[in-house]
């Protein structure tokens, strides 16, 4: 049996900066070199979506005001189903004004609320400087079932705080984080990752990107078997190579 995997990519034309959509490459092209069939659903304003045919579910990050043209199509059409997919267990990936808008709201610096779809215990108040820059994080021991360290680009305005209903990607190494204050970097909840890290996140840090595929593969097949293994020598050489040189000038 040809396994399948459906990727539900949200508003791929507005929210999509710093490379983000290398996400949707990275996932489709690591399937298909292991011969699983990949499918990508764009997820526009206006469409309607079976939440229960996607594994994996990505929404990329955007500036404020192409995050402000489709927060209430979001919120009003997406999500009530999304939301309960992914307290289902439904595998998802969201960067930066995606993951702010998973939480409870995001207060931009100009006093604009936009709500969010509360699936993700935080909330994100924007400040008058922006927080730019590469970012090395440590992940949570449990996410991956051992510490990894990832690589990123970070460039928001936006403070975001977890709730007790999350726990943090990481422990921020170099960079800012979730909001330059407490070192944390993200927000998992079940399956559902959020995160500041644009650059794009799953080129960068392979081991990321066969997490999702697998815990994706387990949802849909019950299939706990090791992925098949790929030539991952170049990118995890030029991502040790970032890693040693960001630490290095920290």
């Amino acid at each position: 049996m040809t396994r399948r995997i459906r990727i539900a990519h949200l508003y791929p034309d507005h929210m999509n900066i710093y490379g983000d959509r290398g996400n949707i490459v990275a996932l489709r092209q690591r399937c298909l070199w292991r011969g699983i069939a990949c499918d990508v659903l764009p997820v526009g304003p206006g469409a309607t979506v079976d939440w229960s045919g996607i594994d994996i579910a990505f929404f990329g990050g955007g500036q404020d005001s192409g995050q402000a043209l489709i927060a209430e199509d979001f919120l009003e059409r997406q999500g009530p189903a999304l939301r309960a997919a992914i307290d289902d267990g439904l595998v998802m990936l969201a960067i930066c004004g995606g993951y702010q808008l998973l939480g409870h709201y995001f207060l931009t610096h100009t006093g604009q609320r936009l709500p969010g779809v509360g699936a993700l215990d935080v909330y994100t108040v924007g400040g008058k400087e922006r927080l730019i820059g590469n970012v090395v994080i440590e992940t949570e021991p449990t996410l991956c079932g051992a510490p990894l360290r990832l690589v990123g680009f970070e460039n928001h305005s936006g403070r975001t705080y977890l709730g007790a209903g999350v726990r943090p990607l990481g422990r921020v190494l170099v960079g800012h984080g979730n909001n330059g204050e407490d070192r944390t970097e993200g927000a998992v909840y079940r399956n559902t990752i959020g995160c500041y890290l644009h650059g794009s996140l799953l080129p960068k840090n392979p081991q990321l990107a066969d997490h999702l595929i697998a815990v994706a593969l387990q949802r849909r097949y019950g299939d706990a078997s090791a992925l098949v293994p790929l030539d991952d020598a170049l990118e995890l050489a030029a991502q040790q190579v970032m890693v040693e040189r960001m630490l290095l000038r920290d």
